[in-house]
C-alpha cells in the first residue's frame, strides 16, 4: 500500500518553520502537514482570528503571529515579536500573496501585487535572516513567464494598469529574488539555502478574490479542470521546505503537462528569471523602497 503524502514527508521534529499566509489554501495545507510530522509551526497571518481558528484545527505545536505583508510597519513588528517570542527558525516559507486584484496600493504606497508578493517578503526575509538557520522558500507562479520587470515603473504609476501584468511582474520578482538571495548567501559562505517553488494551477481563495465575479468563476472552474486541488498544489512547496536533495537556488513545481499538476520536481522558468543583472538591480531598488538592507 502506498504511503500517504504526510508519511512521505521527512520527520520534522526539532524544526521550527514559519509559514506566511498559513491560515488558508496551500499555506494551510503545508502548515498542517509540517505540524503533523512534528514541526513547530508559526502561522504568520494578517487576520489573527482566522489564523487562530486554522491553528486550532492543526495537529501539534502551531502558534499564530500577526503579519500584514502590505504594511512594512507590520513586517517590522512581526520580526521583532518573532525574535522575542520564538528566537530562531529553520525555515521561512514566503507563501502569502494576492493575485490579479483590482488596482490598489499598500499602506506604504506600493502597487498591491508588488508590495504584498515581493517587497513585503523581501523585507521580512532580510529582517529575519539572522534568525534563520536552514533555508528560505519563496512561492512563485507559472505566470512569472508573462512577467516583465520595469525598473523605472515598478509601481505601475506611468503604465496603464493591468492586473495580470502586475501579478506576473511580482511573481517574476519573487523568482529573481530567490536566485539573487542564493548568490549572495553563497558569496558570504553561508550554509543557508534559498529556494523557490510554484503550485501549478490550484483552486484556492486567490481565485475568488480578483474583484470580478466573472473572473472569479472562470478562474475557479478552469483551475479545477486543468489543475489539481490545494492538497496537491502544496507538494512542491513542501518538497522545497523538507527535501534533502534540493539544489541551492532550485525551483520546484509539478512535473505534469505544462507544470499545471503532478508530482513535484525541478521546474522550468523563463530566461528573464535567470537575468542576474536585473536581479541585482531589482535587489537595490527593493532595499531603497523598503529601507531594509541585508546583513
Amino acid at each position: 500500500m502506498a504511503r500517504s503524502d504526510d508519511e512521505q514527508l521527512p520527520d520534522q521534529h526539532g524544526r521550527v518553520i514559519v509559514v506566511t499566509g498559513g491560515n488558508s489554501g496551500i499555506g494551510a495545507v503545508a502548515a498542517t502537514r509540517l505540524a503533523a510530522r512534528g514541526a513547530r509551526v508559526v502561522l504568520a497571518c494578517r487576520d489573527v482570528g482566522k489564523g487562530a481558528r486554522a491553528a486550532a484545527a492543526m495537529p501539534g505545536d502551531v502558534r499564530v503571529l500577526r503579519l500584514d505583508l502590505a504594511d512594512l510597519t507590520s513586517v517590522r513588528a512581526f520580526a521583532a515579536a518573532f525574535e522575542e517570542e520564538v528566537g530562531s527558525a529553520h525555515v521561512l516559507v514566503n507563501n502569502a500573496g494576492v493575485m490579479a486584484v483590482p488596482q490598489a496600493t499598500t499602506a506604504d504606497g506600493f502597487e498591491l501585487h508588488l508590495g504584498t508578493n515581493f517587497l513585503g517578503p523581501f523585507a521580512l526575509t532580510g529582517l529575519l535572516l539572522p534568525c534563520l538557520t536552514e533555508r528560505v522558500v519563496t512561492l512563485s507562479s507559472v505566470v512569472h513567464r508573462r512577467g516583465r520587470i520595469d525598473l523605472d515603473d515598478l509601481n505601475w504609476e506611468r503604465r496603464r494598469y493591468a492586473r495580470w501584468g502586475a501579478y506576473a511582474q511580482s511573481k517574476l520578482a519573487d523568482l529573481l529574488f530567490a536566485r539573487e538571495l542564493q548568490r549572495r548567501l553563497a558569496a558570504t559562505g553561508s550554509a543557508l539555502l534559498s529556494l523557490a517553488a510554484h503550485p501549478g494551477i490550484s483552486p484556492t481563495q486567490l481565485t475568488r478574490h480578483t474583484g470580478s465575479r466573472v473572473q472569479n468563476t472562470v478562474l475557479t472552474i478552469s483551475s479545477r479542470l486543468a489543475g489539481h486541488p490545494a492538497e496537491r498544489g502544496a507538494l512542491p512547496l513542501l518538497h522545497a521546505t523538507t527535501a534533502t536533495d534540493v539544489a541551492p537556488g532550485g525551483y520546484y513545481g509539478p512535473t505534469g503537462p505544462g507544470e499545471m499538476r503532478g508530482q513535484p520536481g525541478p521546474a522550468s522558468s523563463s530566461s528573464a528569471s535567470h537575468d542576474a543583472t536585473v536581479a541585482a538591480q531589482l535587489w537595490s531598488r527593493a532595499e531603497e523602497l523598503t529601507g531594509v538592507s541585508y546583513p
